[in-house]
């Protein structure tokens, strides 16, 4: 675990309760590369890149976080190693976007809403095939619901999205149903009145509701939605989350004991091996290994160790194929400035070369580490052992070489070796298309 100085612990990074991943994507990144007063409440308007006509409008609060905070939200090796990331880190709302005009906030590593109109609270990102586990609890008079594979303004939920109500009154979908698709059957155990424990897996086309380690619903779909966002609803009435963690589902292995499904450069300096134990060996000079698939949009689990903090490595994809690393780079390193986790040297693990730090290097120094990557159009984030450290969004013109320009064709993956100091070690490396 990386610990932070007690001289610098107070240093704390200021969130914004929400982050728009399209036009605002330059002043969140002032907020978070510098800003150390205090940040005022702001009243902003914007739309969502792929549903311009909805414009969000919404008053939020800003939260700040200190390093050992995020630190401490880390999952444990063992589960984060299993692709598990948190979806909200317990302090901040980095990673969502407020749908309407709710009074969505942070308390005690709490998400609360209990008043004002409709209203969503989504994640940024997309996601597809998935694990979804969250604590929630409601009032007596509480409607709300979370929404999965949903666009950013579902208008029916029998069409255009999975809502599982979180609804204990009289409703015609009681908590547990699928709007609009199928309703639950409770007849398995008594719900609780405090904590209750939502689990949703959204595999293919099977849909499958867990309350209280009770499976209350399963839905079969004749005609499966592609991925969505994650949304938590309010209607009426008080509603909490805390704990929300999810692991993507179907994610496949790149990684075999002769390195079939890579292209090898060995005229480049630097080597890739495997050893018996299933570990990839990054060694040497700069060099590249590249995939023999091409990958437009795609979830990746990775586990990655460097010998010294000092040294990095990256993950680039949407690579020109053939080229020399010609990709968005998604950076290793756990190097940081000033004994503070909050300044990467190098942007951080799950930063984005010459884009956007990481907000936290959240990276073990002493040993593997665990990224997921997701790249959906032009948007993109990483979570590190289990903590997401960047969402950005990529505004600029389109481009063949992502190193211009934006680029969503698909390209291939490279792992890169970058200098004669090279000594990184890779264990787990999966992947999964998106559509």
């Amino acid at each position: 675990m990386v610990m932070v100085p007690k001289a610098n612990s107070d240093v704390r990074l200021r969130v914004p309760a929400f982050m728009f991943t399209s036009m605002l994507s330059i002043v969140v990144l002032l907020v978070f590369s510098g800003c150390r007063k205090s940040t005022p409440t702001v009243e902003v308007a914007s739309e969502s890149p792929e549903d311009a006509a909805t414009a969000v409008v919404t008053t939020t609060k800003a939260y700040e976080v200190s390093a050992d905070q995020l630190l401490a939200s880390r999952l444990p090796r063992d589960r984060a190693s299993e692709g598990w990331i948190r979806l909200f880190d317990g302090y901040t709302m980095f990673g969502w976007e407020i749908i309407g005009k709710a009074n969505w906030e942070v308390k005690d590593e709490t998400i609360v809403v209990s008043g004002g109109e409709s209203s969503l609270l989504c994640t940024s990102m997309p996601w597809q095939d998935f694990e979804l586990q969250l604590q929630y609890q409601s009032a007596a008079d509480a409607d709300s619901g979370v929404l999965v594979r949903t666009p950013i303004d579902p208008n029916n939920p029998s069409e255009d999205c999975y809502e599982i109500n979180l609804a204990d009154g009289d409703s015609d979908y009681p908590t547990g149903s699928l709007n609009g698709r199928q309703k639950s059957d409770l007849s398995g155990g008594e719900l609780s009145d405090g904590w209750r424990t939502l689990s949703i897996r959204a595999d293919q086309a099977t849909v499958t509701v867990t309350i209280d380690d009770v499976e209350v619903c399963r839905y079969e779909d004749p005609s499966p939605l592609p991925g969505g966002r994650i949304g938590l609803q309010y209607l009426t009435g008080e509603t909490k989350f805390r704990d929300i963690q999810l692991r993507p589902l179907g994610l496949e292995s790149l990684l075999d004991e002769s390195l079939s499904q890579w292209t090898t450069y060995p005229d480049m300096p630097g080597s890739f091996s495997m050893t018996d134990d299933g570990e990839m060996h990054v060694e040497g000079g700069r060099t590249q290994l590249e995939t023999k698939e091409s990958y437009d949009d795609f979830v990746l689990l990775a586990e990655y160790r460097l010998a010294e903090p000092e040294m990095n490595s990256g993950i680039f994809f949407r690579c020109i194929p053939g080229d020399e690393m010609m990709g968005y780079e998604c950076q290793l390193s756990n190097q940081i400035k000033d004994a503070n986790p909050l300044t990467p040297a190098d942007h951080g693990t799950g930063g984005f070369f010459k884009r956007q730090e990481a907000r936290i290097v959240a990276g073990n120094p002493e040993g593997y580490s665990s990224v997921v990557l997701l790249a959906k159009g032009p948007m993109m984030a990483a979570w590190v052992e289990g903590i997401q450290v960047s969402n950005w969004f990529d505004d600029r013109k389109p481009d063949e070489n992502p190193r211009r320009g934006l680029r969503t064709k698909a390209g291939t993956i490279m792992i890169q070796g970058h200098d004669p100091t090279t000594d990184a070690w890779i264990r787990q490396l999966k992947v999964a298309n998106l559509k």
